[in-house]
């Protein structure tokens, strides 16, 4: 069966069900809550995931599919999928390398140090990390284990979603944020293969919209360089080509939705104050989608995938001006 050929009934063979069976007990099965804001929203409690973020799913499966072991992975991350390769390695036994961006998030950085990884960050940008990374798997023998274009953690991902459904069957319309496509596409073809009636929207920031772009036009858009934007996990340049397949392929996304940074910022201060979750920006993107209205065409209850919760404390106190 190819990753991607629908099975109506996400059979027991299926890569995702294989997935969530793989990981079970090395993450956590996060709440899905209702809240005030409205009675169709439903909010996943990803930012509660072991390493702060749904990159622990992707990570973990990735990492539990070798065999047999390697002796090191590297990854190039802008910092939550640096810490979940990090944290699956280390309960693994296995060695970690992480390329990382100068100029990243100095609280992601080292707590992929404190989970036992080294980090390569002098000279690495968001233009040549994956360059830096290949150069390292060539030179130290590391298998590489890309954060976004690779079908183990895609389906990895896909787990939030089975979760989700699981949790509430009744959800018609899944929204989550999207940089490199890996969640959006495994949320994609986890809940096609469960509901094909089911919507799913991706969210973006407005200087990151190459999602959106290749989605509307059929051609795989790349940004000309990393953009600025305070959600810092979403700084890839474009969609890897697995992601650009399933999500711009027939049964992928219904609509890759785009908000503006005061909007971004305005959703994370509601998370902090209203919700009292501690999100950071990238994670608050379908909170913003909702607020301004963007998922008023779209079927409820809304399944938001919060994706995580590591954030810089001054960019985050910026939004809540405290600074």
């Amino acid at each position: 069966m190819s990753p991607t050929d629908p099975d109506p009934v996400l059979g027991a063979q299926h890569p995702i069900r294989l997935a969530a069976r793989r990981i079970n007990g090395h993450v956590n099965h996060t709440p899905l809550l209702e809240c005030d804001l409205h009675r169709e929203l439903r909010l996943k409690l990803e930012c509660w995931q072991v390493s702060g973020s749904f990159k622990a799913r992707g990570a973990f499966n990735a990492l539990l599919s070798l065999d047999p072991p390697p002796h090191g992975v590297v990854t190039v991350s802008s910092g939550n999928h640096g810490q979940a390769v990090a944290l699956a390695a280390r309960t693994l036994s296995v060695a970690a390398t992480v390329v990382i961006p100068e100029g990243a998030n100095p609280y992601k950085v080292e707590s992929i140090r404190g989970l036992g990884a080294e980090v390569v960050q002098s000279g690495v940008t968001f233009d040549n990390r994956m360059q830096v990374a290949q150069r390292v798997a060539h030179d130290r023998n590391l298998v590489m284990v890309h954060p976004y274009d690779d079908w183990d953690v895609i389906h990895g991902q896909g787990t939030v979603a089975l979760e989700m459904l699981e949790q509430d069957p009744r959800i018609r319309t899944l929204v989550a944020p999207v940089g490199g496509g890996g969640l959006l596409s495994g949320t994609s073809l986890t809940a096609r293969a469960l509901d094909p009636e089911i919507k799913i929207v991706g969210v973006e920031p407005a200087g990151a919209d190459d999602a959106a772009r290749s989605l509307a036009s059929g051609r795989h858009c790349r940004l000309t360089s990393a953009p600025a934007t305070s959600a810092d996990g979403l700084r890839s340049l474009s969609l890897g080509d697995r992601g650009f397949a399933v999500l711009v392929g027939a049964g992928g996304a219904d609509a890759i939705v785009t908000v503006d940074e005061e909007q971004i910022g305005a959703a994370t201060a509601l998370a902090w104050t209203r919700l009292k979750l501690a999100l950071e920006p990238s994670a608050a993107l379908p909170l913003a989608a909702f607020s301004a209205g963007l998922l008023d065409r779209m079927p409820a209850p809304w399944g938001l995938i919060l994706s995580g919760g590591n954030f810089d404390p001054a960019v985050v106190a910026g939004m809540l001006g405290l600074t």
